[in-house]
């Protein structure tokens, strides 16, 4: 066997062995996220999806309490295929969402701050969650723009 052809066994055996210990962890890494319980973040991930695909009661079942309630006067009042295209239409903007860890407030209440990218700009807003057996937004801050040093999509020099 010539060096070169060494050479080159020895660098698939190498890509095998990596490519099997990547597999292998990303298994570990999602069989220990499946055991765990949904936490803050999830719901608002879950709330984010809902609001992606307009779908309106997985949207209100990320909330609870007056937020909730509001939100349900809110569908009422427009009508449900109105609202399910607001809350397209409003999250078709979003370029990227940036979700803090969570701080607790209290034994059942969390607070995580969500960043939203648009073409133009940034906001920032906090968000208040309670755990009543499954995290629900129950609170939400006013929104804050964030400046931005580079705009989402400027070319790279």
């Amino acid at each position: 066997m010539t060096q070169a052809r060494k050479t080159q066994v020895l660098t698939l055996a190498t890509l095998a062995i990596a490519l099997a210990v990547a597999v292998v962890r990303k298994q570990t890494a999602s069989s220990s996220r499946s055991a765990q319980p949904p936490g803050p973040q999830d719901a608002i991930y879950a709330m984010l999806d809902a609001s992606r695909s307009g779908d309106i009661q997985r949207y209100l079942a990320s909330y609870g309490g007056q937020m909730r309630a509001s939100l349900e006067q809110s569908v009422r009042e427009s009508g449900e295929e109105r609202f399910s295209r607001y809350l397209k239409e409003t999250n078709a903007a979003i370029k990227g969402v940036a979700v803090s860890e969570p701080q607790s407030v209290s034994s059942r209440e969390s607070k995580v701050r969500v960043e939203y990218v648009y073409q133009d700009r940034n906001e920032a807003q906090t968000l208040y969650l309670e755990n009543d057996g499954a995290w629900k937004i129950t609170r939400v801050d006013a929104t804050d723009r964030v400046k931005t040093l580079i705009p989402y999509g400027t070319p790279v020099q």
